[in-house]
């Protein structure tokens, strides 16, 4: 085996880039080829058809059926064009990936031929097995019937030789399975809600949109160093391996110049990309050997949610194209950076405002105010269900370490913004504040000058930042699903703003002016949320002691995180946001323990199955040699002499029998706490069980193997190490 990772080290380096088929138009020319988006509609719909399409993605008005068979001959006669043979619903169930069935157009003609036909029905709905996707119990597989429904907001799209269409999938009791039909839910719901409250400021304001720009992080690795590393292969991360001598403590790899392999992936990425309506903008190499990040242009939530999904699926296949494996592991390597996905959201008006964006008048920073104290208030009422909502085995392992935020949340808001809202709530009634974006700022505060910088600094630590004119939701890990954490973000933000605009109709009804009555309010909640707020090193030890004085959420076993979907001011603010039931909810969960148990058990069994095969042969193998060393040099020295000349050689027979002894004695007591973990019924209490007895032994069996690593012969050690997986481009 040693030999393979010999021959898959000298053919990576011996690899040249993939010439790259560049089009000969523009980006601008190609962008969105294959998606049936507004241009396409108009130029295959008739213009009745297309103006009633247009009214349900733009106003949420009821598809009719009998439009439905007019757009499916569109769709299909487009897609024929691009050579296109098959259809899929394409959605989204709660494995973290998509799913897709192919069907051919293909029909009986009646004539003993056949003929192309896609109708309505076919694009409006289908009935995918419910009971082989993951469901929390609410669907058996006696009773296996679920739904994909056509989601017109989100455009259909062409991949290979297949018409994509994006749906949402439900069982047929009616229940979400995936994160899509939620998340539209959310998506309404404070859409309402931020109209209602954007009325007392401008009454023309007839829509409000969530923003959502994704930044993805990643490793590339040769795929022959990846195909030499079964826990690469299986779990997605390095289960073993001792940190390389040189890692990222140059801090030579961030912002460098980009490997030519990787350079021609990324733009051979990019094209694909764009040519598929994603509109990526940036490239850059990450902190961490390998590690690089791509990231759009900001899109309305849904879209920007299944083009990163998209985007995700379609590095897979261009990676291998150019002889690479990605790793969206939220932390493929210990002792480096961990990749993460932030999700920088901001709200919008159809008048275009964003309102997360200081304005030029005290009213309209009063709004600014307005959106950005109530989203501090969301977070902090909800800031369990926020980090149950990015929590997952895997992305437990990047936070709190190595520049990912911690595991608590909190929201930076830079000085000068937290010097605007502790002057609000310190201020009287009739006073406002007056902020100018990025061209300054003025407080009525003597000692204050005018800053000419942007309005916020940077924190690198903090899990919910304010970032200018949006926030960041830095937490969210690298492989997850956008959805799961904007589902919590936008039902909690909705939830206050209606909570927000009965306090304040109260105040109102009472006799109080608008402006007086929102400023007081405003007042209250500053003074309420400040337990959120930390401008500080969310690493320290001091800050996780304040976060329990200020009675945070600081829980950090994953399975009991999860708790937080249902307690009772999560249940009630999902319910009252029509977002999700209590029973949708409880089958969330119960797929969130599974999926946590199944993750730690593939890892130990990966592990075990590596030790006993790889680790414990090879270091036996090499103490052996040493042995037979030992017995030979008595042959030719004195005992004395022998003892001098072999010491070396003896401490290191004893380490390797203690390292292995060790290693072999905890895989046996891993298996037996797995056995026992394996009983209990109650899904929860055995991922609490895993957590808490079978977790730890990965690390502790670890550390003995990559001792090994150190000691053992490297002609003999059979896997990829650190220095060849990070450093060979």
């Amino acid at each position: 085996m040693s030999t393979l990772r010999f021959r898959v080290v000298e053919k990576a380096f011996q690899a040249k880039p993939v010439e790259v088929a560049v089009p000969a138009e523009r980006p601008s020319d190609y962008f969105a080829k294959y998606v049936f988006n507004r241009e396409k509609m108009f130029k295959y719909l008739p213009t009745a058809v297309y103006n009633r399409l247009v009214d349900v993605m733009d106003h949420g008005a009821t598809l009719d059926r009998d439009i439905a068979d007019e757009v499916a001959q569109g769709m299909k006669k487009w897609a024929m064009e691009l050579g296109a043979t098959h259809y899929t619903h394409w959605f989204q169930p709660l494995t973290e990936g998509t799913a897709e069935k192919h069907d051919a157009f293909v029909e009986h003609d009646g004539k003993g031929g056949m003929m192309e036909e896609f109708s309505g029905k076919l694009l409006v709905q289908q009935e995918p097995d419910a009971s082989s996707f993951p469901n929390g119990g609410i669907r058996n597989t006696f009773e296996a019937r679920g739904y994909s429904a056509w989601d017109p907001s989100s455009p259909v799209f062409v991949v290979d030789d297949t018409l994509c269409i994006p749906t949402v999938f439900i069982a047929y009791t009616g229940e979400s399975l995936d994160y899509k039909a939620p998340l539209l839910k959310a998506l309404r719901a404070v859409d309402k809600a931020a109209v209602d409250v954007c009325h007392y400021f401008n009454p023309d304001v007839k829509k409000v949109v969530a923003y959502l720009g994704w930044e993805q992080e990643y490793f590339l690795v040769d795929e022959g160093l990846y195909a030499a590393r079964p826990d690469l292969l299986l779990t997605g991360r390095t289960l073993m391996g001792h940190e390389a001598s040189k890692n990222q403590q140059l801090e030579d790899h961030y912002f460098g110049a980009i490997p030519t392999r990787v350079a021609a992936f990324m733009k051979d990425l990019e094209i694909q990309a764009l040519e598929l309506g994603i509109p990526v903008k940036t490239r850059h190499n990450e902190v961490a050997p390998n590690q690089f990040e791509l990231a759009p242009i900001f899109e309305e939530c849904n879209l920007a949610v299944d083009h990163n999904m998209l985007i995700m699926s379609l590095m897979r296949k261009v990676a291998r194209t150019h002889g690479f494996r990605v790793l969206l592991h939220e932390k493929p390597f210990k002792g480096v950076n961990g990749s993460g996905k932030h999700n920088n959201w901001s709200l919008g008006t159809d008048t275009g405002v964003l309102l997360m964006s200081p304005g030029k008048t005290p009213e309209e920073n009063l709004r600014f105010i307005t959106f950005v104290v109530n989203t501090l208030m969301a977070v902090y009422r909800h800031n369990g269900l926020l980090k149950a909502s990015i929590m997952s085995a895997t992305n437990a392992h990047r936070l709190g370490a190595n520049e990912a935020p911690p595991a608590i949340i909190s929201s930076f808001l830079g000085t000068q913004l937290s010097r605007v809202l502790d002057h609000m709530e310190e201020s009287s009634t009739d006073e406002l504040v007056v902020l100018s974006g990025k061209h300054g700022m003025k407080l009525d505060i003597p000692q204050i000058p005018e800053l000419l910088i942007d309005n916020t600094d940077r924190n690198r630590t903090s899990p919910f930042a304010f970032t200018g004119n949006r926030f960041e939701f830095r937490a969210v890990g690298s492989e997850a699903n956008c959805a799961s954490g904007m589902i919590a973000l936008n039902a909690a933000v909705a939830e206050q703003l209606v909570i927000f605009k009965s306090e304040v109709d109260e105040l109102i009804g009472k006799g109080e002016a608008k402006i007086p009555a929102i400023i007081q309010v405003l007042r209250k909640y500053i003074k309420l949320s400040k337990p959120i707020r930390f401008d500080g090193n969310g690493y320290s030890d001091e800050w996780k002691e304040e976060a329990k004085r200020r009675g945070l959420d600081c829980e950090t076993s994953v399975p009991v995180i999860f708790d937080n979907y249902l307690s009772p001011d999560s249940i009630k603010m999902f319910e009252s946001t029509g977002v999700m039931t209590r029973k949708e909810l409880e089958a969330r969960n119960e797929v969130k323990w599974e999926t946590y148990t199944k993750k730690i058990q593939i890892e130990a069994r990966v592990l075990g199955d590596l030790v006993m095969n790889h680790i414990v042969p090879v270091a036996t193998e090499y103490q052996t040699k040493l042995i037979d060393n030992v017995y030979k040099m008595r042959g030719l020295f004195s005992e004395e002499e022998t003892r001098k000349l072999s010491a070396e050689n003896l401490a290191i027979i004893r380490k390797i029998a203690e390292h292995t002894s060790y290693i072999k004695e905890h895989v046996d007591s891993m298996i037996d706490a797995r056995k026992v973990a394996n009983k209990i019924t109650d899904e929860r209490e055995k991922a609490v069980a895993y957590h808490d007895t079978i977790a730890p032994m990965l690390e502790q069996i670890r550390y003995h193997i990559d001792k090994l690593e150190l000691i053992v012969d490297d002609q003999m050690w059979t896997l990829p190490k650190y220095r060849e997986l990070l450093f060979i481009r």
